[in-house]
């Protein structure tokens, strides 16, 4: 069977598919369906794979900077400078070796984060239910499809039960439709299809089997909605590194064509001009950046997933620790999430077995996404196959978030009409009961009571109507009310401690609930958050977009809400400045994930919430999220170490040569001198992401500030400058070295500067008071060694233009890195202050 797409399959009937996709309603055998696995491809959207180890080596040298390096050692090659060629390739390769080392681990790190947390399906396959990844799915699957889940291909109904499908994603509309197996007109639009559903849809009630008839790109989705998977804005700091960058390139670029300019002015040899160019080219640029950045986020990412914490986008650990509002629902993360039914009562406000009864058949026959309210009901009944041994299903009306009513049709096998049992919240049950307004006037002060009591009140309906199927939401109406139901649900505890904590790290915590303003308010006192400052969703709707973001910041409750409200929230939040982080985990809950700086749900939680969030919590705790802040905010922390140090260090270098090129007989540095500079200095920038971060710099959300990362680089730049013209000086005429020495001299003092600079400048406490980590003091120090051994290790240093350094003449060097530390260290503090 050779790979096609399925044309116009609703027009075709299910017979006649599964003719043509050689497959029946039992599915498809195991070994038939890796054959098609193979013929067809990943059920996905895009071409993307997990990078194998040679094509992350081919990327290293990729990289025009690399690129750069092997055509200048083309040239020492033509030129028949073999010493300088060998080693400038040596470098190449040791720094593409350790790049490949650290970005494969990154990769691993990601593809088994991904694994864990990847969309998976239902198939029928060998005659039985199995759970495969959704990414394998092929056209003669059949898949089993349940309320909550996310549609995995497109697929032509087989059999349903009570099946409604959102399809909001592709044709805008807000309801959820019904689906039923049938064949239609081939000229029917996308949205009446009725016996069709498609990937990125999503299940919202019952049940069906479907089968599949297309798959990744062959798809609705991937024909027309590649705009919807786009890959999202890059991050704040990922912005400005980049514009960091290209004003980087433009300063080094500027700068080499001046030094070559002058070299080839002073009639210096072309050949030397150039590869010192090129040198000076790499040398001066931060090449490292990409790794160190990939390197930190996946550190970051581990150290996550060890605290319960897994991230599906490595860019949203930057994200995490600059939040600074957690908008969050309080069941599950506030409370304990064991939703208990506390009473069953009557219109009398006595226990009642007929309110029991018939909340037990609601929560038991509705065919909707599982929720704790009526998993709470039914483990209340003492004998579930008594209460519905009686009964029979005739059709549902679905839970929707305008309505907020869920209604059951049922009826007595012993005859009778059927029967609507509607339960939902107070105000809209009581709205379609026959003398509402009466009945809410009566009950009100009884529901507050209660409401402020810690429990959760639903408001039960009943109805006869003689109909066979097809109940819609008009047939809610002249409804008799019953009774209510209350639930309890403890808070978790030491949470009250927990938000203060969160507080401390400059993060403001927002309940942002579908429950009543009452309960909402009373779990607000508890906690420590103000019940004064609530807002609910009736006022919210009044509200435009301007008002409600300057009333946002000062809210501490969001009660009554429905779905677009709570993405109207966040937006409101953002757009006055706030980084918003948002926790969820129903299907209410993904536009408003979606529309987050950062969406946080849980493992177990509905595909669609999983899938739009950039955080999965394993355990819903916020001390959890507490410690996900902390390494958020450790890892941008060392990644601005890394780029505030590296960037000083090369902009001083570079404006030293600019200096001294035109002043000096001799060029500053040989050009492969300045690659194994910028070599050795490199290896400790790798260990950064293992440094330890001082508190001050924990306490509050950091945002990628430009100009203060400029003023690092022109301040720390100059006061390395000023030190590099001083030895120069020093070299020239107190000692009157020869340019070999000379060059000795300078890389000597040139790299151990930068080494020491880079403990100074970590820490914005004096240095000697704030201790790195131990990798990276072990690095230094290795690389400090081997910078003082290379002069005097014999025969490479005849090789790389050095010589034995003088007494004197370190002394003189070691004397200047110590006060260039003095200097620094003193400088820093008005640095920052700028």
């Amino acid at each position: 069977m050779q790979p096609i797409a399925i044309d116009q399959p609703w027009a075709q009937g299910v017979d006649r598919l599964m003719l043509a996709l050689q497959t029946s309603s039992a599915g498809l055998a195991s070994p038939e369906a890796a054959r098609r696995l193979k013929l067809w491809g990943l059920n996905t959207l895009d071409d993307e794979r997990e990078p194998t180890a040679w094509l992350l080596l081919l990327r290293q040298a990729s990289s025009p900077l690399v690129l750069i390096l092997v055509f200048g050692a083309s040239v020492s090659l033509a030129l028949g400078e073999w010493v300088n060629a060998l080693i400038i390739l040596a470098m190449v390769l040791a720094s593409a070796l350790l790049t490949f080392g650290q970005e494969w681990r990154a990769s691993r790190v990601v593809a088994a984060l991904g694994h864990r947390l990847a969309l998976k399906a239902q198939v029928a396959r060998d005659g039985r239910s199995l759970i495969r990844l959704s990414s394998h799915l092929v056209p003669g699957d059949v898949m089993l499809l349940g309320a909550g889940q996310l549609v995995a291909a497109d697929g032509i109904v087989i059999e349903a039960r009570d099946f409604l499908v959102s399809q909001a994603s592709l044709t805008g509309e807000s309801h959820p439709v019904d689906k039923w197996p049938g064949i239609l007109p081939a000229d029917t639009a996308l949205a009446a299809r009725s016996n069709s559903v498609y990937l990125g849809t999503t299940v919202r009630s019952g049940s069906a089997r479907v089968l599949v008839v297309n798959t990744g790109k062959n798809t609705v989705f991937g024909q027309i909605g590649q705009r919807l998977v786009s890959a999202p804005p890059p991050t704040e700091f990922a912005r400005g590194v980049r514009q960091f960058e290209q004003l980087l390139l433009r300063t080094m670029l500027t700068v080499v064509v001046l030094v070559v300019a002058v070299n080839y002015w002073l009639g210096r040899p072309a050949l030397d001009s150039m590869m010192f160019a090129v040198a000076l080219a790499v040398g001066l640029t931060p090449e490292l950046l990409p790794a160190i950045v990939s390197i930190t986020m996946s550190r970051g990412a581990r150290n996550l997933a060890h605290r319960g914490v897994l991230v599906r986008r490595l860019q949203a650990i930057e994200d995490l620790g600059g939040m600074q509002v957690l908008c969050t629902d309080k069941t599950g993360t506030i409370t304990e999430d064991q939703i208990k039914l506390h009473a069953c009562l009557g219109l009398d406000g006595l226990p009642s077995a007929s309110v029991l009864r018939l909340s037990v058949l609601n929560a038991s026959l509705q065919g909707g996404v599982a929720n704790p309210l009526d998993e709470a009901i039914v483990r209340a009944a003492q004998d579930l196959q008594a209460v519905q041994g009686d009964v029979s299903k005739v059709d549902e009306i679905p839970y929707d978030f305008q309505r907020k009513r869920l209604t059951v049709v049922v009826r007595e096998r012993a005859g009778g009409d059927p029967l609507l049992i509607t339960k939902g919240s107070y105000d809209t049950v009581l709205a379609v009961c026959e003398g509402g307004v009466a009945l809410a006037r009566h009950h009100q002060a009884w529901f507050e009571q209660s409401s402020e009591q810690g429990y959760r009140v639903l408001a039960l309906a009943t109805r006869s109507l003689a109909r066979d199927r097809h109940y819609s939401a008009a047939d809610e109406q002249a409804m008799n009310l019953q009774g209510f139901i209350l639930f309890g649900d403890q808070l978790k505890p030491g949470m009250a401690a927990q938000l203060n904590a969160l507080k401390k790290l400059g993060i403001e915590t927002k309940i942002v609930s579908g429950d009543n303003r009452y309960i909402c308010a009373r779990v607000a006192a508890q906690i420590g958050l103000n019940p004064q400052a609530l807002l609910n969703g009736r006022a919210l709707s009044e509200l435009g977009d301007d008002a409600l973001g300057a009333l946002a910041v000062r809210t501490d409750v969001f009660a009554e809400v429905d779905p677009q409200q709570k993405e109207r929230i966040v937006r409101a939040l953002q757009r006055r400045g706030q980084a918003v982080g948002f926790m969820g985990d129903g299907i209410n809950d993904a536009p408003a994930l979606h529309a987050a700086d950062v969406g946080i749900s849980a493992e177990h939680a509905v595909d669609i919430a999983r899938q739009a969030a950039d955080i999965v919590m394993l355990k819903r705790h916020l001390d959890v999220l507490h410690d996900g802040v902390i390494v958020g905010r450790t890892t941008f922390a060392n990644t601005l170490k890394y780029i505030g140090i590296t960037t000083s260090a090369n902009f001083g270098n570079m404006l030293s040569m600019a200096i001294a090129t035109p002043l000096l007989p001799w060029l500053p540095l040989l050009a492969k001198q300045i690659l194994l500079n910028n070599l050795i200095s490199d290896l400790p920038s790798l260990m950064i992401s293992t440094d330890r971060v001082d508190a001050q710099e924990l306490r509050s959300a950091q945002r990628w500030d430009a100009p203060r990362v400029r003023r690092f680089m022109l301040g720390f730049g100059l006061i390395s400058t000023v030190f590099d013209l001083l030895a120069f000086a020093v070299l020239l005429w107190a000692f009157e070295v020869g340019e070999a020495l000379f060059q000795t001299s300078w890389f000597v003092l040139s790299l151990l500067t930068e080494l020491l600079v880079l403990l100074v400048l970590r820490t914005r406490q004096p240095f000697w008071r704030s201790r790195c980590s131990p990798w990276l003091g072990a690095a230094t120090l290795g690389a400090a060694i081997l910078a003082l051994a290379l002069p005097y290790a014999s025969p490479i240093n005849s090789s790389l233009g050095f010589v034995p350094l003088p007494v004197p003449v370190l002394g003189m060097c070691l004397l200047l890195v110590v006060a260039y530390a003095i200097t620094t260290e003193v400088c820093k503090r008005w640095i920052w202050r700028l």
